[in-house]
C-alpha cells in the first residue's frame, strides 16, 4: 500500500501525474487531521505536532484513525492517478442523533489541455514549481484552521465519515459501502481557497448546520 507521506515524485522542475496524486493525497491527510482537531472530534491530547508546508500541524495519534485514513487515502491516490475520483467529502455527524452537522467537500478537477491537433487531452505533467504549490496548500490549511471563527460550536459528541465520489465505471473495494450524499438541509456554505498542481486542481468548501 502506498504511503501518503511519500516524497513527491518529480522530474527536474516538473510534477508528474503520480507526483501530483501524491501531493493531493498528502494534502487530504493533513487537511482531514486539521479538521478533526479544530472541530474537536477527538481530544486534543490524541494529536501530535508536525511541521509541514511551513506550518505546525496537528496529526492524530489514534491507531484506528490512522489505519482508516491510510487505507482511504492510498485508494484515493490510486484513483487520482487513474482520474476516476471527482470529490472527497468529510462528514461530521452527531453520535447520538446521526444528524450531519458539517460537510467538508474537496472537489477535484483533472486538468486538460489541447494537443497538436487541437484535441482536448489530460495533462500528465506540469512545470509548476513545487514551492508555489505548497504555498497554495498552506493557504488552504490556514483557512481550515481559521474556520473555528465562523463555524458553530459542536457541543455534542461527533463522529466522522469519508465519502468518495467516483465515475460510474469505478470498481470499489468490497468492504466499502454505498452512501447517500449526506447533504445538510438549509445549510450555510463557505468556499475556501483552491490549489492546483496544474495536473489536479482541488477546491474546498464547508457546509454547516447554522441553527445548532
Amino acid at each position: 500500500m502506498t504511503s501518503v507521506a511519500q516524497k513527491t515524485k518529480t522530474t527536474s522542475n516538473s510534477v508528474t501525474l503520480k507526483g501530483s496524486a501524491q501531493m493531493v493525497s498528502q494534502f487530504f491527510n493533513y487537511g482531514i487531521n486539521s479538521i478533526l482537531y479544530q472541530r474537536g472530534v477527538y481530544a486534543p491530547e490524541t494529536f501530535t505536532r508536525k511541521q509541514e508546508y511551513g506550518l505546525t500541524l496537528l496529526m492524530s495519534t489514534d491507531a484506528q484513525v490512522n489505519k482508516y485514513l491510510e487505507s482511504v487515502l492510498a485508494q484515493i491516490q490510486d484513483w487520482l492517478e487513474q482520474r476516476k475520483v471527482k470529490r472527497l467529502v468529510l462528514v461530521l455527524k452527531s453520535v447520538e442523533t446521526k444528524e450531519v452537522l458539517e460537510r467538508w467537500e474537496f472537489k477535484i478537477e483533472h486538468e486538460m489541455t489541447l494537443d497538436a491537433e487541437g484535441n482536448k487531452v489530460f495533462v500528465n505533467e506540469s512545470n509548476k514549481d513545487e514551492k508555489t504549490i505548497k504555498g497554495e496548500i498552506r493557504d488552504v490549511i490556514r483557512q481550515i484552521t481559521a474556520s473555528v471563527t465562523f463555524l458553530p460550536l459542536l457541543d455534542c459528541l461527533c463522529s466522522f465519515d469519508i465519502l468518495i465520489f467516483t465515475h460510474k465505471d469505478t470498481e470499489c473495494p468490497t468492504e466499502w459501502d454505498d452512501s447517500d450524499p449526506c447533504y445538510i438541509v438549509n445549510s450555510e456554505e463557505v468556499k475556501l481557497k483552491s490549489f492546483s498542481t496544474k495536473v489536479h486542481t482541488v477546491s474546498t468548501a464547508v457546509s454547516y448546520k447554522a441553527d445548532l
